[in-house]
């Protein structure tokens, strides 16, 4: 008797989601599919530059592609900013935890940042400033730990044509255990 297949990981079908929505992107601008490494790191970039393409050629970027760049933006900040202070919303797609300091168990959060998912592409790979994006109410925070420019940008993308590159580490504040705007 044969054995039944094994369902792919939970890993393997988010990566497999993010090949998808970055050929999608990639197919929608008139290039060819991604023939890049298929790491996370790599697809998420990529996914990153076709939105941004998009974006830049005057067109709205494919839901699922929007999706996975806010998804996978959100998880960078999260990995260069861990902790549980500030939670970071990008409806409909996703929402994070991250920042040190003190966390929050039950109900809405001190501190919180929520912006939509254009915005936050465009604040995460350096389009926008975190201080022009709040004073026109297209990122609204509250709390005295939810200004993330000095995290921002995340990834920077200069042109569509150009390479991106990800932040590898922390700011030097966030390193000293210090807040965003230098505070401990």
């Amino acid at each position: 008797m044969a054995t039944p297949a094994r369902r792919a990981s939970a890993k393997a079908r988010a990566t497999e989601r993010l090949r998808a929505a970055v050929d999608e992107q990639r197919g929608a601008l008139g290039e060819p599919g991604w023939t890049g490494p298929s790491d996370e790191a790599s697809l998420g970039r990529e996914c990153v530059r076709a939105v941004l393409a998009a974006m830049d050629g005057g067109t709205a970027a494919r839901p699922q592609a929007l999706r996975a760049a806010v998804t996978f933006l959100l998880g960078v900040l999260a990995g260069l900013a861990p902790g549980r202070a500030v939670e970071v919303r990008v409806p409909p797609y996703a929402a994070v935890q991250c920042v040190e300091g003190p966390r929050h168990t039950r109900g809405t959060p001190p501190n919180v940042v929520e912006t939509d998912p254009v915005t936050w592409v465009e604040l995460a790979a350096g389009r926008t400033g975190w201080a022009p994006a709040v004073a026109a109410g297209r990122v609204r925070a509250s709390g005295p730990r939810a200004d993330l420019s000095a995290w921002l940008p995340l990834l920077v993308v200069e042109s569509p044509a150009s390479s991106s590159a990800l932040r590898s580490e922390p700011p030097a504040t966030a390193r000293d255990g210090m807040d965003a705007r230098g505070t401990p």
